[in-house]
């Protein structure tokens, strides 16, 4: 979502230029900033900004550069210059200032906010509407192509953390088989150690303790799950739509599954694996804000 761009075009005997900049946001926000009396364009540059941005805030400023010579002359503000002289002269009664000290020049005055103003030609909206239009069209184009290169980077992170995902997964998936025997196995030695002779692994007993175990401890739902979240990545990924928001729940979906993983599996190598698939799966959540 992170971009900038600039464009401009003559309009209406005076240069407009278009300033884009858009950052990270959950939600989709247009701040607009535009020269005096020209509101009446506001609506129609949001709408043609939300034909391309669809997420994050985006700011756009634009700007009018009027040539010196359609100034019209300077004009002094008298009453800011009035109010400026009673407040000034309100101070030095205040500090005990007399004479040259209390005096406000016209120098001073010259120097406040407001008081020199210059005059420009105002320049008609609906007549630099076109150019307008041109600059913002080329703004978007810049700002576009600057977030698809920032996207084509975070396309390549993407992947890289699905496929370590994937590995561990796969990981998983060898090692569910064996959480089983592995079970049945110690759950004999328990027995025998506890001095109940003449049991063995294929004992019924322990057969009906290792069919509860295995019902409880069953991952394959959750591998299934996540397979089919892959593949929606994968279609996400090809989508030429925004697709930031569904990559978002879908890291939720994500974290859910590998979290019962975690919860049902019983076994310390597949706990190493959940470890790592979460820390990818994090890095993988913060990567996604950044998309629209």
């Amino acid at each position: 979502m992170t971009g900038y761009g600039r464009g401009e075009s003559s309009a209406a005997e005076a240069k407009v230029v278009v300033e884009l900049k858009s950052v990270n946001r959950k939600q989709s926000e247009l701040v607009v900033m535009l020269p005096p009396d020209w509101e009446t364009l506001e609506s129609r540059i949001r709408d043609s900004v939300a034909r391309v941005v669809s997420r994050g805030r985006c700011e756009i400023r634009v700007s009018l550069d009027v040539p010196e010579g359609q100034s019209t002359g300077n004009r002094i503000n008298r009453a800011a210059a009035q109010a400026y002289t009673r407040e000034w002269s309100e101070v030095a009664a205040e500090l005990g200032l007399s004479g040259a000290a209390a005096q406000v020049s016209l120098e001073l005055l010259a120097r406040c906010p407001g008081v020199m103003q210059v005059q420009t030609r105002v320049v008609d909206p609906e007549a630099a509407w076109p150019g307008t239009s041109a600059a913002l069209a080329a703004a978007l184009e810049s700002m576009d192509s600057m977030r698809r290169r920032e996207g084509e980077a975070l396309e390549r992170d993407l992947e890289s953390r699905i496929a370590l995902i994937r590995s561990a997964l796969d990981r998983v998936r060898a090692l569910a088989p064996e959480v089983l025997n592995r079970y049945r196995q110690q759950l004999a030695q328990r027995l025998q150690s506890a001095g109940l002779e003449g049991i063995t692994v294929d004992d019924e007993r322990i057969l009906r303790e290792v069919v509860v175990f295995a019902d409880r401890s069953d991952i394959s739902e959750e591998i299934a799950r996540l397979e089919s979240h892959f593949q929606q990545y994968e279609d996400c990924r090809k989508s030429r739509e925004a697709v930031g928001r569904k990559l978002d729940f879908l890291a939720q979906e994500f974290h859910r599954e590998i979290n019962t993983i975690g919860s049902k599996a019983n076994d310390a190598r597949i706990a190493v694996e959940v470890v790592l698939m979460k820390t990818e799966l994090e890095r993988f959540r913060e990567q996604v804000q950044n998309i629209e």
